[in-house]
This record gives C-alpha cells, sequence and structure tokens, in this order.
C-alpha cells in the first residue's frame, strides 16, 4: 500500500548505523507477503513478530491493556538477502498503531532538529557505553516513547497526518 523510509537514516543529520529500514505497509500479514520475500532471497526474523508498545497506548474497545503480543503491535521483520546492503524491512498493517507509529517518529524528529540531537546525543552514549550491546533496544525505547510521546501531542497540535511515502 505504501513504502516508507524510517529509522535514523530518514531523518537529517541524525546519527545512525549503516543500516536503512524500510516500513512496508500491507492490508494484511500473509502468505503473500512471505512467499515474494523469500523468493527474492530476504531472510525473516521469525522471533520478531511484534514491536514494543509504549506506555499509556489507547485500548481498542474491549481489549486488555496492549502488551507485546497485541495483534495491534504485530509486524514482520525482513533483513536484506545475501550480498546486499545491510537493510531491515518492517512490514506493518495498514491503520495500525504500530504503521503509523514509525512515520510520525520521523516526522516530528525532521520537523524538532534540536530533539533529533538530543536522540543522536543519546544513541551515541548507549553505543559507547553499553556492556552488552543486545540491551541496547531495551534502553533505548523509554527514551524514544517519551520524544513518541511528544509527537502524539505535536500531531493533534499541527493536525498532522502522514504525508506521502518516501522510499
Amino acid at each position: 500500500m505504501r513504502i516508507d523510509h524510517i529509522g535514523s537514516t530518514s531523518v537529517p543529520g541524525l546519527a545512525a548505523k549503516d543500516v536503512i529500514d524500510i516500513q512496508v505497509t500491507v492490508d494484511s500479514l500473509g502468505e503473500s507477503v512471505l512467499t515474494k520475500m523469500l523468493a527474492m532471497g530476504f531472510q525473516r526474523w521469525k522471533d520478531v513478530l511484534h514491536d514494543h508498545v509504549p506506555p499509556g497506548t489507547a485500548l481498542l474497545e474491549g481489549e486488555e491493556p496492549l502488551s507485546a503480543g497485541s495483534p495491534e503491535w504485530e509486524k514482520w521483520l525482513f533483513n536484506e538477502s545475501i550480498g546486499e546492503r545491510r537493510m531491515n524491512i518492517h512490514f506493518r498493517i495498514d491503520g495500525r498503531p504500530n504503521q503509523r507509529y514509525p512515520i510520525l517518529f520521523r516526522d516530528y524528529l525532521r520537523a524538532h532538529p534540536s530533539t533529533a540531537q538530543a536522540y543522536a546525543e543519546l544513541k551515541r552514549r548507549l553505543a559507547n557505553h553499553l556492556a552488552d550491546p543486545r540491551n541496547y533496544p531495551d534502553v533505548k525505547d523509554p527514551a524514544v516513547d517519551l520524544i513518541y510521546l511528544a509527537a502524539e501531542d505535536w500531531a493533534v497540535e499541527t493536525g498532522w497526518v502522514p504525508g506521502d511515502s518516501d522510499a
């Protein structure tokens, strides 16, 4: 449905690893997505099935508090085929909060360069001082949530809606 360049490399001037993050918005995560991606040589991360859920995320009517297992935060993650530039390709379902999150986060950082620079400094310090780099996402997520919550307020104040895809 749409393809977006997301993540740190999508924000001009933001410190980033040399890995491109792409979000592919689909109407469902089904066998055709899997078959096509595998046929092109992409590798699926079978243990990544959901995104981190920020605190205070609105609930759907009748739903328990959102957790990492919520279908609203379901995703599939693929990596590059062998020999290609490093990339993460996130497949998320249109209209779900985790599909909106990275686009809003990106646009907010693009519109707020000082916040982007503060975030870059956090990322540099984490990369330099974490004893176990596998803990990086767990430590970074609460800071990202703080930015995201500010971005949600900004979206309401400005009438932000996801624009055209830009990948």
